[in-house]
C-alpha cells in the first residue's frame, strides 16, 4: 500500500478524531512530508479532510468518496477474496475490466468508478454515469456454463443489488424482468452481462458483470430524456455509503454466485418481480406485442399470455418489456 492509501485507512479508521502529522508519520513510518502531500493528494480526489494547527487532520465524518480502502472494509465471507479496483473517472468499467480479462486476469477481479464518460447499458443504449453521484462497478467471472445460462448471473446481479439496496437504506426495492432494479416505479440501477464465448466447447471463457447505480440524483436533476424513468436510492448524502453499497452488493452476489446452479436467488427474484398480472408490451425491434405478464420460471424466462388465449415464455436478448 502506498503512503496516500495507509493515510486514507488510518483516517477513515479515526473518522471525525484528529490525529496529528507527527503521530501519523510515526504510525506509516514515513516523513511528516509525506503525510502531507498523501492528505493534499486525497482533498484533490474529494476527500474533506480538516486540518487543525497542533491537533493535526481529520476526515470528516460525512465523507462518501469511493475508495478500495472503503469497500474492502466492508467485505465479509466469499468478497473478501475480491480484487477491488477504484477509479475516479473511466470511459466504462466494463471495457476496462474486458481488457484486464483478455490479458488473462483473475476471476474476482472488481473495477470501480466514480464516473463514465461512456457508460453502456442494454441494447446498444448509453447509460447516464455521472460523476460522484453514482456507483458504477463491474466484476470478472470465469464461470463453467453455457451461454445459455449466463441469464443466471444477471438475474442473480439483479438479487443482490435489490438485496444490498434493502440492508444499507431500508428501502424494498422491485425489480423488472429481466436486469433493472426499481424504487417507486424509478429506475435505480441497471445491470449489463457481456460475455466472450469459447469456440472449442460454446461455453462462457469469460463474463463481465457490470452493475450502474444511482445512489443520488445528479445537480440540477436527471437529463430530460430519462427524468421520468429514472430515480436514486438516497435523497441526501449518507456517511461513506457508496462504498457500503458497493460492498453488500458484491457480499451478496459472491453468495449465489457460488451455487449459481441451485437457484438460490430464485425466490427472492420471483417475489420482487414487477409487473406480474399486469398488461404489457413486449418489444422486438419496433414490433409491440400485447401480452399479460405471468410470472418467470426457474430459468427466468417471462411466462406471458397473449391476448389470443395462449402462453409463451420468453428469453431475454434483443427484447424488452414495457407496462401498458
Amino acid at each position: 500500500m502506498t503512503v496516500k492509501e495507509k493515510l486514507l485507512e488510518l483516517l477513515d479508521i479515526n473518522k471525525g478524531q484528529f490525529i496529528s502529522g507527527e503521530n501519523a508519520a510515526e504510525m506509516l513510518n514515513c516523513t511528516r512530508g509525506a503525510i502531507w502531500k498523501a492528505v493534499k493528494s486525497l482533498r484533490d480526489d474529494g476527500y474533506s479532510i480538516n486540518a487543525v494547527t497542533n491537533k493535526g487532520y481529520c476526515l470528516s465524518e460525512n465523507t462518501d468518496v469511493l475508495s478500495s480502502e472503503g469497500v474492502r472494509k466492508y467485505l465479509s465471507g466469499n468478497a473478501a477474496e475480491f480484487d477491488v479496483r477504484v477509479y475516479k473517472v473511466l470511459e466504462s468499467t466494463n471495457n476496462t475490466l474486458r481488457e484486464c480479462a483478455n490479458a488473462g486476469e483473475a476471476e474476482g477481479t472488481v473495477v470501480i468508478s466514480g464516473e463514465q464518460t461512456k457508460g453502456k447499458g442494454r441494447l446498444g443504449r448509453a447509460f447516464f454515469s455521472p460523476s460522484d453521484t453514482g456507483l458504477y462497478m463491474s466484476i470478472l467471472l470465469r464461470p463453467e456454463m453455457t451461454a445459455s445460462d449466463a441469464i443466471k448471473i444477471t438475474t442473480a446481479a439483479a438479487v443482490s443489488v435489490a438485496e444490498a439496496i434493502e440492508k444499507v437504506s431500508g428501502i424494498n426495492p422491485d425489480i423488472k424482468w429481466v436486469n433493472d432494479v426499481y424504487i417507486n416505479s424509478k429506475k435505480v440501477c441497471g445491470i449489463l452481462t457481456e460475455a466472450s464465448f469459447s469456440m472449442e466447447n460454446g461455453g462462457l471463457e469469460y463474463a463481465v458483470l457490470g452493475i450502474g447505480v444511482n445512489a443520488y440524483e445528479p445537480e440540477g436533476g436527471f437529463p430530460e430524456a430519462i427524468k421520468d424513468i429514472a430515480g436514486a436510492v438516497f435523497q441526501k448524502r449518507e456517511n461513506d455509503m457508496r462504498n457500503k453499497l458497493a460492498a453488500e452488493i458484491l457480499n451478496s452476489f459472491s453468495n449465489y454466485y457460488k451455487t449459481l446452479e441451485q437457484g438460490r436467488y430464485y425466490e427472492s427474484y420471483r417475489s420482487r418481480l414487477m409487473w406480474k398480472g399486469e398488461r404489457i408490451n413486449i418489444i422486438r425491434v419496433d414490433k409491440k406485442t400485447p401480452a399479460v405478464m405471468l410470472d418467470v420460471d426457474k430459468d427466468c424466462r417471462l411466462k406471458v399470455r397473449y391476448d389470443d388465449g395462449s402462453e409463451d415464455y420468453i428469453s431475454t436478448g434483443e427484447i424488452s418489456i414495457r407496462k401498458i
